[in-house]
């Protein structure tokens, strides 16, 4: 079970980092995608990237 845990946690972190990287133009970010791209977890405490974030994902 454990095992399946981990698997939907790594799924569910490439899945946010696809989507930003292919989202990336819709954001007001000029640089910083690999970056942003890859730290999105921890990223999302701050409320702009969160907004930034969502306006990525609707694409």
């Amino acid at each position: 079970m454990l095992e399946l845990v981990g698997l939907l946690a790594i799924v569910v972190y490439v899945g946010g980092v696809w989507k930003f990287w292919t989202g990336f133009h819709r954001t007001n970010f000029s640089s910083g995608r690999a970056y942003l791209a890859l730290l999105w977890p921890l990223m999302m405490v701050s409320s702009s990237y969160r907004q930034n974030f969502n306006r990525a994902l609707k694409g």
